[in-house]
């Protein structure tokens, strides 16, 4: 069959599985791998250690150290509900989109693996591949780029003209020829720097990378320790991810699907969550409110950092006796650390009487330091 044929076929087959988004690259395409390596060296990745491995470095460079025979490399974007400027009231916290209902890692693999069942029958023969979802050592968004899908936004997205940024990639490599796409070489971001402005902790960086240890999706997600106190007022309510550069690009107030895959429609209970019920959650039951969702990423002591961060950030005084308990009963050294700085920063009476009451019990020289300092 021709590869002309064939990728018509399979990129039928993509949209019929409910990929909105689908191009072909080739492994001698250019990955930006120069840009990715000089990220590192500036030490951008924060504590993202599996990103600056010599393996890791090598394969993103050339996708035949995955796959050496591949030739061709199919590449899918799936769209997920966008999220709403509109704020939510009370001492509530805000998710990242994405993150609103099933784990896109579990919800693309039968997809993916369906691509691949295609491509078999059509060819008649076993195709050897390799698909990732954000989940291998291959720069996703530049092989987006290089398959024709959109262009690298000044916040680092890759942005669709017809659709935005609000996707999930996954890529293919595939040991069969496919025709492969022209890449995108428009830019269409132009002289606007809205992502830039409206990001509060300055992280995105003019080579249209970002600084990722002051992005607040790392903080609240990739981090595992504490989070820098300069920077936790910066991270507003947000708990896990965040959104605001795409929230604010003009692509996707204009584009972006009202609606995205049924895969990710929102949950309530994650959608607008009660952060004071959240820092009540027990290891069990945070393990089943969050089974099956990309939550989990943060175990419960990092969701629950981040709970009191964004209760320490309202300012509401209703928020002190959860995180009276916390900083008194909490068994995770970083939710108590995080907690004592919440209370210090709501201030008051009685946050100021827990916090004697902590002095006196904890044991731990973080929390204490924590503790002593709105003491102080």
């Amino acid at each position: 069959m021709p590869s002309t044929t064939l990728t018509s076929k399979v990129k039928s087959e993509a949209h019929r599985l409910g990929f909105n988004l689908v191009g072909v690259a080739t492994p001698d395409s250019i990955f930006s791998i120069e840009v990715y390596e000089n990220w590192l060296a500036a030490d951008h990745h924060g504590e993202m250690g599996y990103l600056s491995t010599e393996s890791a470095r090598h394969r993103r460079a050339d996708p035949r150290l995955i796959l050496p025979d591949c030739e061709s490399i199919l590449v899918t974007g799936i769209h997920y509900y966008p999220q709403s400027t509109t704020s939510i009231e009370g001492l509530t916290g805000r998710t990242a989109a994405y993150a609103w209902n099933e784990d896109y890692h579990e919800a693309l693999k039968p997809r993916l693996e369906a691509l691949v069942t295609f491509l078999e029958k059509e060819t008649n023969e076993p195709v050897s591949n390799r698909w990732y979802t954000d989940t291998g050592p291959v720069l996703e968004r530049a092989m987006g780029h290089q398959a024709g899908l959109g262009w690298i936004g000044k916040n680092s997205m890759l942005i669709n003209p017809r659709a935005g940024s609000y996707f999930l990639l996954a890529e293919i490599l595939l040991g069969i020829p496919l025709e492969p796409d022209m890449p995108f070489t428009a830019d269409h971001c132009g002289s606007c720097t809205r992502c830039i402005e409206a990001c509060p902790t300055w992280c995105i960086l003019p080579n249209r990378t970002l600084d990722a240890r002051r992005c607040i999706s790392y903080l609240t997600i990739e981090l595992k320790g504490s989070i820098p106190a300069e920077l936790r007022p910066q991270t507003g309510d947000w708990i896990f991810g965040c959104d605001i550069c795409q929230q604010v690009c003009p692509w996707n107030q204009r584009f972006a699907p009202p609606k995205g895959d049924p895969a990710f429609a929102p949950r309530h209970d994650i959608l607008s969550v009660n952060l004071i019920e959240e820092l009540a959650l027990t290891p069990e039951a945070f393990n089943r409110k969050f089974k099956g969702s990309p939550v989990k990423r943060a175990k419960r002591r990092g969701y629950l950092r981040n709970a009191a961060v964004a209760l320490g950030n309202s300012g509401d005084p209703a928020a002190v006796p959860a995180l009276a308990k916390s900083l008194l009963e909490d068994p995770e050294r970083l939710v108590r650390q995080h907690a004592a700085w919440a209370l210090g920063q709501i201030g008051g009476k009685e946050a100021n009487r827990t916090l004697q009451q902590a002095l006196e019990q904890e044991t731990e020289k973080v929390v204490l330091e924590e503790i002593k300092a709105p003491l102080q």
